[in-house]
């Protein structure tokens, strides 16, 4: 009988261990790719998140205590939201700006307390403004651009000043990086980075973070200022504008349902790029796991390895103390 004749090149040989398939891996993910959203409001206790198992609104002394905690743990780098009363909430967001404020006060407290982190504000009005939109109103309801613009490089520069390494604008408002260069830098922070949310998309992903920061719209919708999920190529102009104005760092989001988008950024160019795991992403795998669809620990590590093969170098994600621990 005549043996059948095998290729020579057995993929599977380099399967075959754990400590085999570790060692030829070329995709890494460690806990310094990753960067913590963390919630904080003027608060008596933690307020968990329904729709996000796991998160919760912090009180300033519990996320300062959270923090501290996860950096011991190799975990340094976290986004700070605000979560602002309704009293405090206005028209034009005026909260954002306010010393007292959840994260200037958690920024100021960690930096007195020594914390050896790097510290994102996240610098948008939709959790400040009494509408739920990302900045000042026209008359007829709608974004007013330019007017926004003062009030986004006021609030830097008051972030910088409570001790934020990076502000973080997220509501793609035109011109908004150059503005905030121009405010940082006249106040003297042109040390302070500037992460935009270059490629930011109109999606429906959102819904859990709008519970948790309560940034909801009073009326209307964002799609008239965030990108059309169905237009492929409009990515390029938003990156090539904040890289011209001066973007230190850009975004890609939503991540795991943006990998085509992630990629193409990475390619068209060589700043830092950063993909936000967004809340709908984090919600849906705890939803399949607690219906006993997949397991949790393995699918997050999953479709972390996946963002950061698309070409992230850093991933925002709200699984990122248990990555820690997996890993």
């Amino acid at each position: 009988m005549t043996r059948p004749v095998f290729p020579q090149q057995r993929l599977r040989r380099l399967r075959r261990t754990a400590v085999l398939r570790d060692a030829v891996a070329d995709v890494t993910l460690q806990p310094a790719q990753l960067i913590y959203p963390l919630f904080v409001g003027d608060l008596d206790a933690p307020q968990p998140v329904a729709s996000m198992p796991g998160v919760a609104q912090l009180p300033v002394s519990d996320a300062l205590k959270r923090m501290t905690d996860l950096t011991a743990r190799g975990l340094r780098q976290f986004l700070l939201f605000g979560v602002t009363a309704p009293g405090h909430k206005d028209a034009v967001g005026s909260y954002a700006a306010a010393a007292d404020a959840p994260v200037n006060q958690l920024l100021a407290r960690a930096r007195d307390a020594g914390l050896d982190a790097m510290l994102y504000a996240d610098l948008c009005f939709c959790e400040y403004t009494d509408h739920g939109h990302c900045g000042v109103l026209t008359a007829g309801g709608e974004l007013d651009n330019d007017a926004t613009l003062e009030h986004l490089a006021r609030t830097a520069v008051v972030q910088a000043e409570a001790g934020a390494d990076v502000v973080a604008p997220s509501g793609m408002v035109d011109g908004q990086v150059a503005a905030i260069r121009a405010g940082l830098d006249a106040a003297g922070h042109a040390h302070t980075a500037i992460l935009s949310y270059s490629v930011k998309y109109a999606s429906s992903l959102y819904g859990p973070f709008r519970e948790a920061g309560e940034g909801g719209m009073a009326f209307g919708d964002r799609r008239g200022y965030q990108m059309d999920p169905r237009r492929s190529r409009e990515w390029r102009s938003e990156l090539a504008a904040d890289l011209a104005e001066g973007a230190d760092l850009v975004m890609v989001k939503p991540a795991a349902t943006y990998l085509d988008i992630v990629r193409q950024v990475r390619d068209a160019c060589d700043v830092p790029l950063v993909a936000y795991h967004v809340s709908g992403e984090y919600a849906m795998l705890h939803a399949a796991a607690d219906r006993g669809w997949l397991e949790i620990e393995p699918a997050a590590l999953e479709v972390t390895h996946a963002i950061r093969r698309a070409g992230a170098d850093l991933v925002i994600t709200y699984f990122a103390p248990q990555l820690v621990d997996w890993l």
